[in-house]
């Protein structure tokens, strides 16, 4: 009887031992729930800031290579208004010298269309230097006009000099035109190499760019082969970035693969590169809205046994040479 009063009287007090255990074990179980999802949340600020810096870094590098596409683009104008300025230049001082020869009396109509072609030059240039920005356009106008005046220049030129042939007085005088035109040509050749230089610079700004190449050898399942001799297809991978400065629309990309023995891997046709005609070995068209295009695949079927040993990989578009890399290839 006693026992069983005293089991009577544990019963109670063990079941509160059992429900403080139970309550400590949940409050542990809690701690380690908040810790996980702390961790879990820091885990994500980080990766949100990476992906943030990113494309933080790669929206400064395209606004900068479109400053830099316009700057080229204003200096390729500046350029042009000069070599404008050298050209008037040049022709005003070959009018000059011969504004004094009698002959010019008789042939009034020429000098009327002169000072036609002049006065429309210099309403142009009036309208130019109040525009606080040159258009392409309006420079193309001035330019059309100035190589009118040359014309009509070369044609009075041309007069002259066959009425005053056997004049000595007027060989003279010519040899001294020669000597400043010499001269002013100089200095219009200098300005035409900075301007072709500029041009150069607004061609390479439209190439096409290639990121991540690879190549990689395929067995007949599709999948990739560590053992080039028993590779039956070749695959080469890359990405476009995005280039604003790079005309949209179609894009045909030429691969060529060279063999550790120098040899070009065929199929591909042919296409045009620095005025010559290259051998391509496949070739691929894509749609390109300058945007970024990502995990483009070029393939070539291998049609004899391949062998181990570095592999040269080039990419060609819009005569430009993309990409040019060595892959290492194993037995």
């Amino acid at each position: 009887m006693d026992n069983f009063n005293n089991s009577v009287n544990q019963g109670p007090d063990k079941e509160m031992e059992l429900t403080a255990e139970q309550g400590k074990e949940l409050k542990r179980q809690k701690r380690k729930r908040l810790i996980i999802i702390v961790a879990a949340v820091a885990i994500l600020l980080a990766i949100v800031g990476v992906v943030f810096a990113m494309m933080s870094s790669k929206n400064k590098e395209l606004e900068a290579a479109r400053q830099l596409a316009e700057e080229t683009q204003q200096q390729l104008l500046a350029q042009q208004m000069q070599i404008n300025e050298l050209e008037l230049l040049k022709i005003d001082d070959d009018f000059q010298q011969m504004e004094g020869q009698s002959v010019l009396l008789a042939n009034d109509s020429i000098v009327e269309k002169y000072q036609a072609a002049r006065a429309q030059i210099e309403k142009l240039r009036a309208e130019l230097n109040n525009e606080k920005t040159k258009s392409a356009a309006q420079i193309k106008k001035l330019t059309d006009e100035i190589n009118t005046l040359k014309g009509i220049l070369r044609d009075y030129t041309a007069r002259i000099n066959e009425l005053m042939a056997e004049n000595d007085q007027l060989k003279e005088e010519n040899t001294t035109i020669k000597n400043k035109n010499q001269q002013l040509n100089s200095q219009v050749q200098d300005m035409t190499r900075k301007n072709e230089h500029l041009t150069e610079r607004m061609t390479l700004a439209e190439k096409l760019n290639v990121t991540g190449l690879t190549l990689r050898a395929l067995n007949k399942k599709g999948k990739n082969e560590k053992n080039i001799t028993k590779a039956t297809r070749l695959c080469v991978t890359f990405t476009i970035p995005q280039n604003n400065s790079t005309p949209a629309g179609e894009k045909i990309i030429y691969l060529r693969i060279t063999t550790p023995e120098g040899d070009l891997l065929s199929g591909g046709g042919s296409f045009g590169f620095e005025g010559a005609t290259l051998q391509a070995t496949a070739r691929r068209s894509i749609e390109y809205a300058n945007e970024e295009i990502g995990g483009v695949e070029i393939y070539w079927d291998v049609t004899s046994t391949l062998n181990p040993g570095p592999y040269t990989v080039e990419l060609f578009c819009d005569n430009f040479r993309l990409a040019s890399r060595q892959f290492e290839m194993k037995k």
